[in-house]
């Protein structure tokens, strides 16, 4: 790793690093905010951006550094998808460069690099290591972030200590933005992507911890995309525990999850005993 930017903040730092990644075999960035006296104790929670978004979106806006200062949790935001010259990538900006669906493709020329949930599984976290930090783990994210924070968590159970998310692509296989993404990167048959959707995932198996939910009620993808009612239904379905929580007034925006990051981060912290 080759550290690229580091800022004061609140008693911690404000990391950026750069590295080469062998699972998507391209260069990659991701931001690190460390608490102060971070240490071997220290849980880690894992940030995973939306549409479009890079790691710094997050870093820059959603004001999470005060409270996860306070809290003595560390903040890991990886980018949203394999970059740079030799990357597939699409002119829409919901599928390719910045869209990558924290999924593992299988079709060309997507599977060449596009492998986002291996990276955010295993090859992040193997990197995240030697920062000297504690072995707990949380997970969390807005709108595909979302998405992938709740299907990430719910196939590897035993990885994560807490899990929620912001305005989350619900139910990818039943929306415009989860058909193209998933049909592109994992084929054009709907079975194929059950694994990947959080509602159906939920619907077959109960979590072993509780799930928050935040959704903004003025979200203009909120009937089309996101579809939070499907994972309610899941949730009762098995059993689970789902804290969905609705926002009069709220928009899909950082405004939105400014708003509520420091909710978010208190949840965290009671699961990974801060």
């Amino acid at each position: 790793m080759e550290l690229v930017e580091n800022h004061l903040c609140f008693g911690g730092e404000q990391r950026r690093y750069r590295h080469h990644s062998q699972v998507l075999g391209c260069t990659m960035h991701f931001s690190v905010f460390l608490p102060p006296d971070a240490g071997r104790d220290t849980p880690v929670l894992y940030w995973l951006s939306g549409l479009t978004c890079t790691d710094e979106n997050f870093v820059q806006k959603a004001g999470a550094q005060r409270i996860a200062a306070e809290l003595g949790l560390a903040l890991v935001a990886p980018d949203t998808s394999p970059r740079g010259m030799g990357v597939a990538d699409d002119e829409g900006y919901d599928l390719g460069q910045g869209a990558g669906f924290y999924v593992n493709a299988t079709q060309a020329p997507w599977a060449s690099h596009y492998h986002m949930e291996d990276y955010v599984v295993r090859e992040l976290p193997e990197l995240v290591v030697g920062l000297g930090l504690g072995e707990q783990r949380g997970i969390f994210g807005h709108s595909m972030g979302g998405h992938g924070a709740l299907v990430l968590a719910l196939r590897y159970p035993e990885l994560y200590q807490s899990v929620s998310a912001f305005s989350p692509i619900a139910h990818p296989s039943d929306c415009p933005w989860g058909q193209k993404a998933l049909g592109a990167y994992l084929g054009e048959e709907p079975e194929a992507w059950r694994n990947h959707d959080a509602s159906l995932l939920l619907a077959g198996r109960t979590a072993p911890w509780p799930i928050r939910v935040d959704i903004g009620l003025a979200d203009n993808f909120l009937a089309e995309q996101l579809k939070p009612e499907t994972l309610e239904r899941a949730a009762l379905q098995s059993g689970s525990a789902l804290e969905l929580s609705r926002h009069a007034g709220y928009d899909h925006s950082y405004f939105f999850v400014a708003s509520f990051m420091e909710e978010q981060l208190r949840f965290h912290a009671r699961h990974l005993g801060r």
